[in-house]
This record gives C-alpha cells, structure tokens and sequence, in this order.
C-alpha cells in the first residue's frame, strides 16, 4: 500500500482543509447482491467483501474511485475516509451515539443553520437511507473563481454510532445516478468499540498497519 500527501488544489477539490493523503491499490471486487449495511462489526456477515480496516471505519475500496484519508496537518490524526473520483466524492466519519435515540434527526438542524451561516441552503429529500440533506453553498475555488458546491449529506444510526456520509460533485447534485457510490455505504461496517465517549464526539480513524505516507511536493 502506497500513500502519498496531495497538494492543496487537490485537497481543496475534496472540500477539506486538511491535508490529504491517498491510497492507491487494487479496488476490491463485489458481488451482484444488494448489501444491506452498513453494518455494526459485531454483525459483519461473511460476504466475501474485502475491506480495508481504518480503524472505527472498515471500508471496502470501490471500482475506479481513489481510496483516501484526510489528516489534520497539526495534529497528524486522521479525521475522515474519502472515495475519490475525477467525478465525485464521498466523504466518510463516524460518531459515537446514544444507545436508543436517532443522532441524526437532532443534528441535521445544525447542519442546515450551518449552510444558512454561510449564506447556502440545505434542503430534506428522502433517499436509499432516510432522510438526507441537500447543500448549496458559495464558495472560492483554487482558481480564484467563485462558484456553488452542491454536498449531499445522509446519516445513518447504528449502535450507540451514527455513520454520516457526505457527497461531493456529481454523486451529490445528481442522486439518482449515485447508486454504485451508495453501495459503498452499504458495504461498509462501523467499529464503535467498548469504550465510553460523549455522544456526538468523533469514533478514532487510523491509517492501516504499515502504512508509511510519503511526502511530495505541493501542487
């Protein structure tokens, strides 16, 4: 496994201020049968599914999409998992929840004042995995220019965890052609782990054992 740091305009592109770094490998295979995740590790079926343990997050790689991690240049922790594309991307945390309440319903509410603080709109649709949020906001791309950037976030509750999933370029201003990046969430499982933690704080994310990033130059 290789992975090297992008460069701002790439990191910028993910809609991120942290730094990226990217694995490039072999994407894992999947069979033809609707995944029904994602799961609790504790209930992983036995699919077959290779999937790439990042610590609360094991995620299987997807066809022509770029596996990454974003790391928070100060700390050096990592802080979210990225499927990457020349398209699109879908952007991966987990968080530690209530035993029996839904995470998601209390949080989407920030999330919309958030867009509106930024001058966007967030917008309720239903989709593959409940209600999910539609985000329109303006911002500065690398180039300078000024544009609008269309996220799609959903939120998934589990146990005593909410996976919440967000969407970038096409697979987010065009859901009903998103279903092979949908199918990730699906085949993804959430290791909450033992521990206590206040709810809403972020489940710890790694790099895989071995794995060595390479610096290169900024773009």
């Amino acid at each position: 496994m290789r992975l090297r740091r992008k460069g701002a305009a790439a990191a910028a592109e993910a809609a991120t201020d942290e730094s990226v770094e990217e694995t490039t490998g072999e994407a894992g295979t999947a069979d033809d049968t609707p995944a029904t995740g994602p799961y609790d590790v504790d209930e992983l079926p036995d699919d077959g599914v290779p999937r790439l343990d990042l610590g609360s997050l094991l995620v299987a790689p997807l066809a022509d999409r770029d596996l990454r991690v974003q790391v928070d240049e100060k700390s050096g922790e990592v802080r979210a998992v990225l499927l990457a594309s020349d398209a699109g991307a879908l952007e991966l945390r987990a968080f530690a929840a209530p035993r029996n309440g839904d995470l998601w319903s209390d949080i989407r509410p920030q999330i919309a004042a958030d867009a509106a603080r930024r001058g966007g709109t967030a917008t309720e649709r239903e989709g593959r995995f409940g209600t999910e949020l539609v985000c329109e906001v303006r911002m500065t791309r690398a180039d300078g220019q000024v544009g609008t950037q269309t996220s799609r976030v959903i939120g998934v509750n589990g146990s005593r965890w909410l996976l919440r999933a967000t969407f970038l370029g096409e697979p987010a201003r065009e859901p009903e052609k998103a279903q092979e990046w949908e199918d990730a969430i699906a085949r993804l499982a959430v290791r909450r782990g033992t521990h206590a933690m206040p709810v809403g704080e972020q489940l710890p994310l790694s790099l895989p054992d071995g794995a060595q990033p390479k610096a290169v130059p900024a773009s």
